[in-house]
């Protein structure tokens, strides 16, 4: 008796952090105790957060608490060392936040390793060595550590063994004939094995999903490749062309040159954010396929049930169609141009119709083809004029704004002019909103006039 009640001591007086005797014990304000160094180390890891937390209880402190030795327990620590009997030994871990404890541990919560659905306990790996030795309990069912009372009835302390398809709940057999007395009821596996062909079925959709998504992946990669190999080949193109032309076209020369590059930048940021967002698809559906193979094995019958509807649902996936590709022809075009424009140097009046030999459009989607998005430019924004976050949306407002200044900002109109310079003969397609919100849209359909700027503006 007087060994068990000396062991009882050893747990007292014993850290949780390091699970031996304490070593220079303090107490928090919480009033739990631990070894000074530990209790330091365990803060120390949550520098940079708000505030420090006991390790056991999980109270939180606005300021790290100055740690004093607990000389009384020092002292009781100390007698207690001098004993002979040696500390009771940890068997196994104990259960850390968010674990499954075992129900059978009085003095130290363990992890527990198994729960048993007939006897509604959740064990550790010592106090589960009966259910492995015991014939009669070797009938059990044992599944992972889990929380049993949702598997419990609330009214009458059973376990949900039946399910009610009137009003689609798990009950016990004491509510079978009681509430749901003259409902369609069936047991809670012949349940799951109709709902384990459903999950088949949910696990075929997504891997299909997924597949079909990777191959719209792979489609845009193909889209980026293509606005690279054909940006790389224009650029070529007209690099050896001008250079025939020498200083007289040198101007002309840089202009195409940017022109392409920005078509092709454009295309690839097109790309790049349709990949990306069909990558956070692929990822959701990776996700929402791995907890389905993990219900799908295991032997939680209304666990199965209570989780399957949430899982099962899959949300719509984004409208993507190969019809979204963009064309290239303009780069082609642009090569034509210069080689025609190389032909005509005897005659300098040719060289605008030159730019103008683009194919003839019969569709406004085949106009559309030629779109180039632009941004605005917060530099040169009015004090009237508010951007958004993304500078393609501009609004009037009724009071100055707090620009800072700047040389190229207008002062004597609200006006305000796009970052990307806007060359040959365009129009603008814009969206205005009652709010005066405006999204602007330019196309480029010619090359060869001089760049957009303030002072043409002016």
């Amino acid at each position: 008796m007087a060994e068990r009640e000396l062991q009882l001591d050893h747990e007292t007086f014993s850290c949780c952090i390091c699970l031996d005797l304490l070593k220079d014990p303090v107490t928090i304000p919480c009033g739990h105790s631990y070894c000074m160094s530990c209790v330091n180390t365990h803060w120390n890891g949550e520098v940079g957060k708000q505030s420090y937390s006991c390790p056991q209880c999980r109270q939180n402190f606005t300021w790290r608490p100055v740690l004093m030795k607990n000389t009384l327990l020092a002292a009781l620590v100390e007698e207690l060392s001098r004993c002979a009997l040696p500390a009771a030994p940890v068997a196994h871990c104990s259960a850390a936040h968010g674990d499954v404890s075992c129900d059978l541990c009085s003095v130290r919560k363990v992890k527990a390793v198994k729960s048993c659905l007939q006897c509604l306990v959740s064990y550790c790996k010592e106090h589960l060595q009966p259910h492995y030795d015991v014939a009669a309990l070797k009938k059990h069912r044992l599944v992972e550590p889990t929380d049993l009372q949702d598997n419990v009835c609330s009214l009458h302390d059973e376990v949900m063994k039946m399910f009610c398809r009137t009003d689609q709940l798990c009950i016990c057999y004491l509510c079978s004939v009681d509430g749901h007395k003259g409902h369609d009821t069936v047991l809670a596996v012949t349940k799951r094995h109709e709902m384990q062909r459903e999950l088949e079925d949910s696990i075929q959709k997504i891997r299909q999903r997924i597949q079909e998504k990777q191959e719209q992946v792979d489609l845009l990669q193909s889209q980026t490749d293509d606005a690279i190999r054909c940006g790389n080949k224009a650029v070529g193109e007209t690099d050896r062309v001008f250079t025939q032309i020498a200083r007289l076209m040198e101007r002309t020369r840089t202009e195409v040159k940017k022109h392409i590059r920005a078509q092709q930048e454009a295309e690839e940021r097109r790309v790049k954010e349709l990949q990306d967002k069909l990558q956070q698809e692929i990822t959701e559906l990776k996700r929402r396929y791995n907890n389905l193979e993990r219900l799908s094995h295991t032997e939680d019958h209304s666990g199965f049930i209570l989780t399957f509807p949430s899982l099962s649902k899959l949300s719509e996936e984004s409208d993507f169609s190969a019809s979204e590709t963009r064309s290239f022809l303009f780069l082609d075009v642009v090569t034509s141009a210069v080689a025609e424009l190389r032909d005509k140097l005897l005659d300098p009046s040719a060289l605008d119709q030159a730019w103008l030999t683009l194919p003839e459009v019969t569709s406004r989607a085949e106009l559309l083809s030629y779109a180039h998005s632009v941004t605005l430019d917060p530099n040169t924004a009015h004090t009237l004029l508010s951007l958004s976050a993304e500078d393609v949306i501009v609004r009037h407002m009724s009071s100055q704004q707090e620009h800072p200044e700047h040389p190229d900002r207008f002062t004597d109109f609200a006006q305000v002019l796009t970052k990307e310079a806007l060359t040959g003969r365009c129009y603008l397609e814009v969206k205005g909103r009652c709010e005066d919100y405006f999204s602007v849209t330019v196309s480029m359909l010619s090359l060869g006039s001089p760049c957009l700027n303030k002072d043409t503006i002016n």
